[in-house]
């Protein structure tokens, strides 16, 4: 077999196993939210996320002893690393208290928007250029989450506001992250992982509730899960482009709607449904331009 047919074979293959890993990722994140709203229903949020973090921890401890304990500690740009951990932990939490009085599947529209709020923000935060193209997806984007919050309306609740709040930490947690470029990934992850469980210690005291073995373990899986689903999505972006696997996390909508109707007879509203196509039509739009704009940077390369 000639050596360049090998190749294009190799990279074939790769680029299947990326897409494959990028599936398996959301759809253990989708099960990871259902369980969390199943337990969010008895347990506190504080008390989700200290068990869940705890769990967490024992999964990343191998990839700790891998590396060296000094690049623990030794962390460029601090402030920014404790910004991060704060979003990070801010964004759990207001994820448990939304999906506790909100359908799966409305919480997961709120959340969708997180890459157009990051396209939002970039010009400023990152230096990156945002095209005319990008900038309009953008508007789109933020007609698609108004329209799904119906200000003015009896569906406009707190809930729904604490989710927009969780989606804008969780933004900021991506653009910190490549403010962050020169960290490693597990040094990110395990801070990240702290911060959530300092806060946990805190918030759990105040409405504790004593969980049954079957309870605990499903609140420990929750770490485990959302942890190794963590992994898989990271493996999938350095297996295939980005653009080519980044539209496969818009599947957890459509895994929110089915494990929300079938689990908990939730029926998702029309408006929700037409918002979440808007969304989605968006980020997929800035995805494209992204694309578009990356090939023509190398072409005047």
């Amino acid at each position: 077999m000639p050596a360049d047919q090998f190749m294009r074979r190799a990279a074939g293959s790769t680029v299947g196993l990326g897409i494959f890993m990028m599936f398996f990722g959301d759809f253990m994140f989708a099960v990871n939210d259902i369980m969390g709203k199943w337990l969010a229903g008895s347990f506190s949020a504080g008390q989700i996320v200290l068990v869940r973090s705890l769990a967490a921890l024992m999964v990343l401890a191998p990839l700790l002893l891998r590396g060296e304990t000094p690049e623990l500690v030794r962390l460029e740009h601090p402030g920014v690393q404790v910004s991060r951990v704060a979003m990070a932990t801010a964004e759990i939490v207001f994820f448990y208290m939304a999906i506790r009085f909100l359908p799966l599947a409305d919480v997961m529209t709120f959340y969708l928007a997180g890459p157009i709020y990051v396209a939002a923000v970039s010009p400023w935060l990152l230096g990156e250029r945002v095209s005319r193209r990008q900038w309009l997806a953008i508007a789109i984007g933020f007609c698609g989450v108004i329209f799904v919050l119906r200000p003015g309306t009896s569906s406009l609740s707190w809930a729904s506001l604490i989710s927009i709040a969780g989606s804008l930490c969780y933004a900021m947690v991506v653009v910190q992250s490549r403010q962050l470029r020169g960290t490693p990934d597990r040094v990110l992850v395990f801070w990240q992982t702290m911060g959530a469980l300092f806060v946990g210690l805190v918030l759990a005291p105040f409405d504790w509730v004593t969980p049954r073995p079957l309870d605990l373990a499903m609140l420990a899986a929750l770490g485990v899960i959302s942890m190794s689903a963590h992994l898989c999505i990271a493996r999938s972006v350095k297996l295939a482009p980005a653009a080519v696997v980044a539209p496969i996390q818009y599947s957890l909508l459509l895994w929110a709607i089915l494990f929300g109707w079938l689990v908990f007879g939730d029926r998702p509203r029309a408006s929700m449904l037409i918002g979440a196509a808007v969304i989605v039509m968006a980020g997929l739009m800035i995805v494209r331009a992204g694309e578009r704009k990356s090939i023509e940077t190398d072409g005047d390369d």
